[in-house]
């Protein structure tokens, strides 16, 4: 898995500077330039929509007590498209806007979730003496009263 990272951050700057002498070839210098900072541009501004979005959803999972994983899984993909967007190229715009696309994440996050198992925990206050609780009342269990009990 190492090497295939290495190799994939030795080839995709030689994979977009390719791109880049095709299309500069294809259709001009200028022409080139604009479509980067075009694609910059509009994926700023698609980012500022689906983040914004995101947040939402974020606070209204919160607020009504369900666990965000999926938003916090778009959260982390627009994250990632943000970032794309920051490198110059063609290849890693069009996986950018892709990235930002919300079934695009749909299939990235029902993929990933097949192969995950998420548990829940909790904190919180546990009341005393609970008569389900299998760890009250056993041999490794110490009972004390109040007067033997002081706080440092």
């Amino acid at each position: 898995m190492a090497r295939f990272f290495v190799l994939s951050l030795l080839l995709l700057p030689l994979i977009e500077i390719a791109i880049f002498i095709k299309v500069g070839q294809s259709i001009g210098l200028l022409p080139t330039l604009a479509l980067i900072i075009g694609a910059a541009l509009a994926g700023g501004l698609l980012l500022r929509a689906q983040g914004m979005q995101v947040i939402g959803q974020l606070r209204s999972n919160m607020g009504s007590g369900r666990l965000p994983g999926r938003t916090i899984a778009d959260a982390m993909m627009i994250g990632l498209a943000a970032l794309l967007l920051l490198l110059p190229g063609f290849l890693s715009d069009v996986v950018a806007l892709a990235l930002l696309l919300p079934p695009v994440r749909g299939w990235i996050y029902a993929r990933l979730a097949s192969r995950v198992t998420v548990v829940s925990a909790t904190t919180g206050y546990r009341a005393p003496h609970q008569p389900d609780d299998p760890r009250v009342g056993g041999p490794g269990t110490i009972d004390l009263d109040e007067d033997d009990y002081r706080p440092h």
